[in-house]
């Protein structure tokens, strides 16, 4: 590689001499660099062409072809080949899974399919997942390619791989609860599951559908061999202790109730009931571990064969098995990558336990699935490992082993030091992609996971091996009792952790800045090993900071206009609406706040009658108007007029007016009241942007008045700078054609 000019060198030497010390760990950053392409695609506001993504990755090549061979050009330009690659990634990924989604609602309509997948609710009923065949009228080019379709009732008999007919009602994959907040639609798009819904009625055979499709069918078989196995799992042990078992085993959580979800979450111990890389390891290491054995104990064979190798080959298959049975969810894929990697490390005579083997599974899970990188699994599950690797390494450069005591007792201390260890780690790793999606944090993690791991890798998942090993000689009960009296240890556990006091910390919603700055942090000080990695502490300390900094709404508006909450003197929200409305208890994590949905309803905030109610926020008077008499006062009195029905055009004093049409379309809006008066409005259809996924939320709309630029801004997400002084203040009402 050529050395650059000497005056260059001179000024650039300490950079220089950081990144040649690191030289070997240049590669760590690729999927880092990957993931910044990628984000970088899915925050555009508006859908780029494919030949833009295209273009930008060839230029980038053609540059990094043609520059001179200089250490700071040549990372400066791998680094933007690396973005340029992530960014055309992912749009081909879009472009790959381009299909038809539901435009509007469809009450009880025909529908036709394929079953696909049948999962077991924790009340009653079930939930299809069907390839459709037909779908009332719709023509195949704007039929989905799937749909999910949530039933009252069971129906005997039925299977994966069967067609059936069913009337039902549908909609679109729902929008966010609130401006940038998770988005089932864009996650469905990459499923292609186009509509979901749900039915009163009980499904039908379709005995004139014809056989599957091919690539249904064996999908289909291992589905049908999963729900045989979640049978005979369910028919040894009943209740929550059944389907937490069927779960590990089959990775069908369905049948799990909201309660003990709740329990393993606020414990900190939610990850054993998903089918993640504890227990793919555990599962694989088992398979290692005695095929190592069996092969061990024949002399012939150990002395003369790699006999260590050949269990990390059947260990890889035993993952591959597991991934089959356990139903192939998406983190299930991901762990089976993590692990077969590992294994093909033992293989090849390389450490297993290297940070190179977790950067190279980011690398291919980023190459086939870019839109996992916004997957929270992905990232808590990584984060985690690379923490644990990277503070394994750091011990093992800087200390010696040999003065720790030996012997058994001591073996069992460091078994359970390492646990607390371990779990110090990973939930520090973890932390803050907990507080920032979920808004949460479990304060007895440590606690509830010294007791629940050791019975986890030493009762429950050996059991669910000998399980799998037993059930086709019908011998399972036994090792299913066994693994029963685990779960119930393990649900001892979460619920009693649970239940301490201040178990968990209601989080507020921290800017996406600050979360940036935190995991940037955290990789520079994770995959660095010079002193200079300290500099990520100087990141993570800066997010820290900024975290308290975001500003929350004012008030927020329902996607129907229904729902109203205002922001109070004492910051927590009151509302007016449905205590059972999903978007509420979204608002509520968003915020931050533990109280339930009802109580929230029934806290005072509002003055109301029959027509409707009114409050007041930062000295502006809102008004929500339930009937139509209601509007000749709140357009004449009211700053901002909210509606779950339509606003007359006549009503234009208001600074804003979001009736049922401004709802319905834009999705929630979130409203922020500025110290002068003005408004700044930001809708869930703003912050999606035109994206193929939000493609309902941004459709055109009737032609629009140029009378009302609140309205339009709004629109937009852009902020209102509104004379508060004006008497014909513009409507924030979006016009139809009614």
């Amino acid at each position: 590689m050529e050395s650059e000019a000497p005056g260059k060198r001179r000024a650039f030497e300490p950079l220089l001499s950081r990144l040649e010390a690191e030289q070997e760990r240049w590669v760590f950053w690729v999927p880092v660099l990957l993931g910044v392409g990628i984000g970088l695609y899915f925050s555009l506001p508006s859908e780029p062409p494919l030949l833009t993504a295209l273009a930008a990755l060839a230029a980038a090549l053609t540059l990094r072809a043609v520059a001179p061979r200089r250490t700071l050009l040549i990372v400066a330009l791998n680094a933007i080949l690396a973005v340029t690659l992530g960014f055309a990634l992912a749009k081909l990924r879009v472009e790959w899974v381009r299909a038809p989604v539901l435009a509007k609602e469809m009450r009880a309509v025909e529908v036709g399919g394929f079953i696909e997948r049948i999962e077991p609710r924790p009340v009653r009923g079930e939930r299809l997942t069907l390839r459709l065949t037909s779908l009332g009228d719709l023509p195949p080019k704007a039929r989905p390619v799937r749909a999910r379709i949530t039933t009252k009732k069971v129906r005997p008999g039925l299977q994966a791989g069967e067609a059936i007919r069913v009337r039902a009602t549908l909609l679109p994959p729902s929008a966010p609860a609130l401006p940038g907040g998770y988005d089932f639609g864009r996650q469905a798009w990459f499923k292609r599951l186009g509509a979901v819904g749900y039915t009163w009625s009980m499904p039908e055979r379709d005995a004139g559908a014809g056989p599957p499709p091919r690539d249904l069918r064996a999908a289909a078989a291992v589905e049908r061999l999963r729900h045989a196995i979640g049978r005979r799992i369910t028919a040894v042990l009943s209740g929550q202790t059944g389907a937490i078992a069927a779960a590990l085993i089959t990775g069908e959580r369905g049948g799990i109730s909201e309660a003990t979800n709740t329990a393993f979450r606020n414990s900190g111990i939610l990850h054993i009931l998903s089918i993640s890389g504890l227990h793919m390891a555990i599962m694989a290491g088992s398979v290692f571990f005695l095929v190592r054995l069996l092969l061990a104990a024949v002399p012939a064979l150990a002395l003369r064969y790699p006999i260590k190798k050949w269990a990390a080959a059947a260990a890889m298959l035993g993952a591959v098995a597991y991934l089959l049975i356990s139903g192939s969810s998406f983190a299930t894929v991901r762990s089976t990558i993590m692990i077969s990697i590992m294994f093909l490390a033992v293989i090849l005579d390389r450490p297993a336990l290297a940070l190179r083997n977790v950067v190279l599974a980011a690398l291919l899970i980023l190459i086939l699935f870019p839109e996992s990188l916004f997957n929270v699994g992905f990232q808590m599950s990584f984060a985690a490992v690379i923490a644990l690797i990277s503070v394994y390494e750091l011990f093992r450069r800087g200390a010696a082993w040999s003065f720790l005591p030996q012997g058994h007792f001591a073996r069992v201390l460091f078994f359970f030091i390492g646990i607390v260890l371990s779990t110090l780690v990973a939930s520090a790793a973890v932390a803050p992609f907990a507080a920032y999606h979920f808004h949460k944090s479990q304060q007895y993690a440590v606690l509830a996971n010294l007791i629940a791991i050791p019975i986890c890798n030493l009762i429950v998942m050996p059991a669910a091996l000998a399980t799998l090993l037993t059930m086709p000689l019908g011998l399972e009960a036994a090792p299913l009792w066994v693994m029963g009296a685990g779960i119930d240890a393990m649900l001892w556990t979460a619920q009693r952790v649970a239940s301490l006091p201040g178990a968990v910390l209601r989080i507020p919603a921290m800017p996406s800045l600050a979360f940036l700055l935190i995991v940037a942090g955290g990789l520079w000080l994770a995959l660095w090993q010079t002193r200079w990695r300290l500099a990520g502490a100087a990141l993570v300390a800066a997010g820290i900071a900024v975290a308290p900094m975001l500003r929350l709404p004012d008030l927020l508006i329902g996607r129907d206009g229904k729902l109203v909450a205002v922001r109070e003197g004492d910051g927590r929200l009151a509302v007016v609406g449905s205590a059972r409305a999903f978007e509420l208890q979204r608002w509520l994590d968003y915020d931050g706040d533990g109280r339930s949905p009802r109580e929230v309803v029934k806290a005072q905030g509002f003055s109301c009658d029959g027509l409707g109610c009114r409050t007041a926020v930062r000295g502006l008077t809102v008004a929500v108007a339930r009937r139509p008499a209601a509007f000749s006062d709140d357009c004449r009195l009211a700053a901002i007029v909210l509606s779950p029905i339509v606003s007359p055009r006549t009503c234009s004093r208001p600074k804003a007016v979001v009736d049922f049409f401004s709802a319905r379309r834009q999705g929630t809006h979130a409203v922020y009241i500025e110290d002068d008066g003005k408004l700044r409005i930001e809708t869930v259809a703003g912050r999606r942007g035109a994206r193929p996924w939000s493609a309902r939320a941004t459709a055109p709309l009737a032609k629009q008045s140029t009378r009302h630029p609140v309205r339009d801004a709004a629109r937009s997400g852009a902020a209102q700078t509104r004379d508060p002084a004006a008497n014909a203040a513009p409507s924030h009402k979006i016009p139809d054609s009614r």
